[in-house]
């Protein structure tokens, strides 16, 4: 997730509101998955909860209990901005703030917002560099290890389904076999990534016609036998040029917000746009992809955060799907948007074309 000031003091305020220590372990689950790293701190300065992200980037491996000088150089600098936000009761935001747990000191993003009962820390960190591979993102070794311990079970899962696929009888069996067994390979794919320094993403020419086909091939499996699915494709789309695995998992999240908002139809709309303004960007041709459902709509009080992590409708949500989904969106040069009442709602993802082949 990319830090954003105008995302960052509403995500500090979530934080506030769930990371005090008498917040129950299970507030703190959302925080664990994503990228920014936040930390909360009570009227004493002492950590009362960091997530994983906080930890790989400010190196602090004890907290717990510990003070705000557990971050050695770094802490006077805070205290400072924290002196500071109390005092106005606003949040401060500061970009390329010297972190200096590292040896050279990391850039980063850093965000605070304290009350008297508690403090939130929010860090990005700026993009880093292996030395041993120039251009390759620096990479924990504990996530490097989680990677590969991943691929073992994923090649037993694959084996399994090629057996299934080889003596299932009906041709749905073997079409189910062969579903897992590419969702296997695209996974191998995603963590052999995470092994291989200068694992970037790989642009291909992607036909989103093909993509949105499998998506509805993958979430058929958790739908109900009721639920309809509509194509209303532009066959004169060309390819673009993106990561096909990351523009899936946009469509996945799509479709899966669409079938969790009470959908009994949900349909896949492709057509050409000229003369596009993509993020302040004049875009002479891109594509738009429509997901279009009959669902109960996006709540009025959602509507200004919906795109924020952590923001769900839902009890059990995360609230971490649709903001992947625009994460990705703008990966790719494109931005993603909505429009939504009871019983039609659509999210609208617009992608360049200028580059696309053909």
């Amino acid at each position: 997730m990319n830090f954003d000031l105008g995302q960052g003091r509403k995500l500090a305020g979530f934080a506030l509101r769930w990371c005090m220590p008498a917040a129950p372990p299970k507030s703190f689950v959302a925080f664990d998955k994503l990228t920014t790293g936040v930390a909360c701190l009570d009227a004493q300065l002492r950590f009362a909860y960091v997530n994983p992200a906080f930890i790989e980037i400010t190196g602090l491996a004890r907290w717990r209990d510990c003070p705000l000088e557990a971050l050695g150089a770094a802490a006077p600098a805070l205290v400072e901005l924290i002196a500071r936000a109390r005092a106005t009761h606003s949040v401060l935001a500061v970009r390329g703030f010297e972190l200096a747990t590292r040896d050279p000191p990391l850039r980063s993003d850093v965000a605070v917002t304290a009350e008297d009962d508690g403090v939130v820390l929010e860090i990005h960190a700026h993009a880093a560099h292996d030395s041993s591979v120039r251009g390759a993102p620096r990479i924990s070794q504990s996530l490097r290890g989680l990677a590969h311990e991943v691929k073992n079970p994923l090649a037993g899962l694959r084996g399994a389904a090629q057996l299934l696929q080889r003596r299932a009888a009906e041709p749905d069996q073997q079409r189910l076999a062969q579903l897992i067994i590419a969702e296997a390979d695209r996974l191998v794919t995603l963590t052999d990534r995470l092994l291989r320094p200068g694992g970037e993403s790989r642009l291909i020419a992607v036909n989103v016609h093909e993509l949105a086909e499998r998506a509805f091939a993958l979430i058929s499996t958790e739908a109900a036998p009721e639920l309809d699915f509509d194509r209303d494709y532009d066959p004169s789309l060309p390819a673009l040029q993106g990561d096909a695995d990351r523009l899936l998992q946009l469509l996945l999240n799509l479709l899966r917000n669409a079938m969790q908002a009470a959908a009994t139809r949900i349909g896949v709309r492709t057509r050409a746009e000229r003369g596009v303004l993509l993020n302040a960007r004049p875009v002479r041709v891109a594509m738009r992809l429509d997901v279009m459902d009959n669902g109960c709509g996006v709540p009025d009080a959602l509507r200004e955060t919906l795109f924020l992590p952590l923001v769900s409708g839902r009890a059990d949500g995360t609230g971490l799907g649709l903001a992947l989904a625009q994460e990705i969106a703008q990966e790719h040069g494109g931005q993603l948007d909505f429009t939504s009442r009871p019983g039609r709602t659509v999210f609208s993802l617009t992608l360049p074309l200028e580059n696309a082949n053909g």
